[in-house]
């Protein structure tokens, strides 16, 4: 119970360690990413795993996916934006997976990298949440009301507005509940959006992203399981097949052996008669090279030819008996 009730982290990367002060894992993270990607902005597609314990917290697992970068600083490569996108993509693309798209209120909703990547493997918005941020820093005299009651760009499942901390509250160590606090404070007093406040802010988007999460795991749970299902059945079937082997049987070898000639022959056939999986577009080769020489080189060769049409009759005269031999 003591433990439960005390705040702690444990990383993967230090098992058995359990860190209460924040402020160690924060730079245990900063720390960890030197390591991996170098000291000078490098980016790496390992995650740095933490597991965060507290009875102040909902159930939930989530990837901090970096932001698009467009112009390579540090030590980052030219093609930091493609490397930063096909990260990206290696996550969202899955279907069992949630996309978390956050983008700032005080640039267009249109531009927004995060919601233009949801977009291209989420087409219809179903798996897309999202989040609008910097509500507080927008030019006086607009709000991002009609995108909060999801009328500009509708996505399935909402967007939910966010006040974080600034730089400088972070610098003068503001504390989570204080930001929490200001944040509320906001919402209830900004006339855009005290209608909705109470669908707004960081302690209801914890909640709308557990009820999420929870739901999309039941409803994509049983497709998992059946599919793993089906690969455990191939996996027994291929271990019934190898169950009783002895690699020093010699009529292993002997069928492995006759197993490879059979593959080289069916191989061999295919490139003959171009049915590979695996076709050349640099130069001709196989079947369709044999084909050429046949067809452009073969009878200009035979026409440069010369013979004696007597004697060759006479060749193949005696070629045609010999051949017949006693029958």
């Amino acid at each position: 119970l003591l433990i439960f009730l005390t705040e702690y982290a444990e990383f993967l990367h230090c098992k058995g360690k359990k860190f209460t002060d924040f402020d160690e894992v924060r730079q245990e993270i900063e720390v960890e990413t030197d390591r991996v990607t170098g000291m000078n902005k490098g980016i790496s597609s390992v995650p740095i795993n933490l597991r965060i314990y507290s009875p102040h917290v909902l159930s939930l697992t989530l990837i901090d996916l970096p932001g698009i970068t467009k112009v390579p600083v540090g030590d980052q490569p030219p093609d930091i934006e493609q490397q930063i996108r096909d990260m990206i993509m290696q996550f969202i693309s899955r279907e069992n997976c949630l996309i978390l798209a956050v983008t700032p209120a005080n640039t267009d909703l249109a531009n927004s990298d995060a919601l233009k990547l949801a977009k291209e493997v989420d087409p219809q918005g179903l798996r897309t949440i999202g989040v609008i941020t910097k509500l507080d820093l927008m030019d006086e005299g607009t709000d991002a009301r009609e995108v909060l009651e999801n009328k500009l760009l509708p996505l399935r499942r909402g967007y939910i507005g966010v006040v974080n901390r600034s730089q400088k509250d972070i610098d003068g160590k503001k504390d989570i509940k204080a930001a929490l606090l200001a944040e509320r404070k906001f919402f209830l007093s900004h006339p855009s959006y005290r209608h909705m406040a109470d669908r707004m802010g960081t302690p209801y988007l914890q909640k709308v992203l557990n009820q999420q999460l929870t739901n999309h795991i039941r409803d994509t749970l049983p497709a998992f399981r059946s599919k793993l299902q089906s690969q455990l059945l191939s996996i027994e079937h291929e271990v019934e097949v190898y169950k009783n082997f002895r690699p020093e049987d010699p009529t292993r070898k002997t069928k492995a052996l006759l197993q490879m000639v059979q593959q080289f022959s069916v191989d061999f056939e295919k490139r003959i008669e171009g049915s590979g999986d695996q076709v050349d577009t640099l130069e001709l080769s196989g079947g369709a090279k044999i084909n050429r020489i046949f067809h452009e080189r073969f009878p200009f060769e035979l026409v440069k030819m010369e013979f004696n049409e007597k004697e060759l009759r006479r060749e193949i005269s005696y070629a045609i008996k010999n051949i017949h031999g006693i029958r």
